[in-house]
């Protein structure tokens, strides 16, 4: 062999190590099982992030360091990311209540000490082999639904007042628009994280939920009493107007951002809080925290009102796993014979 011959063979050896090298860095951070090209052995998960809807808000044994007196995120152990019944090793809630859009942006705001949801989801991605991701998020940016809540509440104790229909309603189309490019910039964000991680987008699963209806205006004379001081008519428009709008916007987002997206917007129907239908509610009503008083954090003491309860969130998991297994892009959630949740495609 000749030096010259002998030159080149080191160099294509000095190749062929360094793209073996690269290969197995990428499969180290999860390229290969993105992409399929190697095995991926990291324990599995799937995640959901967002806002109070989908932490477990009202749903009750939260987990510690997020029950106050600094944090309040609320994230149960029944939260409907725990409640798939998706065979995976790991089921992580990276959700948080009064969370918007922009706490779950690259670079974007800390929410009750946490920083940003993007940045919690980083490290994740990069330990465990994520096989969905799982958003609920655009309820606290323009459309402020719980501040359309107390609007209705307040007409309630005002009858001679204007509905929260007529308050909100009027605009109420309008800012679920304005709400649209914040939600597509928190998808398109969390998309970068996960390419970072080394993951194709085709990789994993990404599904955009939309909300339920807390509220029905089928509730019976002693609503009031029982945890629901609305107008009857104010909780029609909400559940028959103001959520399916919601929904429906959400649904762009996805569209958009060429994610799936499933749809709760008639998944409470007939378990509304305060309903007259006989079944069992999904939802809370008005919901009492005492424990806050001693430390004065009376801001808090409402906070699990008019959110899922821990059998909305298992009917809602179910529904999502169903979901999970599903080709379809979009899908919703409907009441199945017997009542309980099944996922139903477009």
């Amino acid at each position: 062999m000749t030096r010259r011959q002998l030159i080149a063979a080191i160099a294509a050896c000095g190749l062929t190590m360094a793209a073996l090298v690269t290969a197995g860095l990428a499969v180290s951070r999860g390229a290969g099982a993105a992409t399929g090209s190697a095995v991926d052995n990291r324990p599995t998960a799937i995640v959901s992030l967002g806002d109070s809807a989908i932490s477990g808000e009202g749903a009750g044994s939260y987990a510690a360091g997020t029950d106050g007196p600094d944090d309040y995120c609320h994230r149960s152990a029944a939260a409907m990311i725990h409640e798939t019944g998706v065979a995976v090793d790991k089921t992580v809630n990276l959700a948080c209540s009064g969370a918007t859009a922009e706490n779950l942006q690259i670079g974007g705001p800390s929410h009750y000490t946490e920083t940003s949801q993007a940045s919690q989801l980083a490290p994740i991605a990069e330990r465990y082999h994520v096989k969905m991701l799982v958003v609920q998020v655009g309820a606290n940016d323009d459309p402020d639904f719980s501040d359309v809540i107390t609007d209705c509440i307040l007409a309630w104790v005002n009858p001679l007042g204007k509905s929260c229909q007529d308050k909100d309603g009027a605009a109420w189309s309008q800012r679920t628009q304005a709400m649209i490019p914040k939600v597509e910039k928190a998808i398109s964000d969390l998309r970068a994280v996960m390419r970072d991680a080394g993951y194709a987008d085709s990789g994993y699963q990404f599904v955009l939920l939309s909300y339920a209806s807390p509220v029905t205006g089928d509730m019976d004379a002693a609503h009031a009493v029982e945890g629901c001081p609305l107008r009857k008519s104010d909780a029609d428009w909400g559940r028959n107007t103001a959520v399916p709008q919601l929904s429906s916007a959400l649904a762009q987002a996805a569209s958009a951002e060429n994610v799936r997206f499933l749809s709760l917007a008639s998944a409470t129907a007939g378990h509304e809080a305060c309903n007259t239908s006989g079944s069992a509610a999904w939802e809370n009503g008005i919901k009492i925290e005492l424990s806050d008083l001693p430390n004065g954090l009376t801001t808090h003491l409402v906070q699990q009102s008019f959110h899922p309860d821990a059998q909305g969130h298992h009917e809602f998991g179910g529904c999502l796993g169903e979901f999970y297994a599903m080709t379809a892009r979009t899908g919703s959630c409907v009441a199945g014979p017997g009542g309980e949740l099944h996922a139903r495609s477009g």
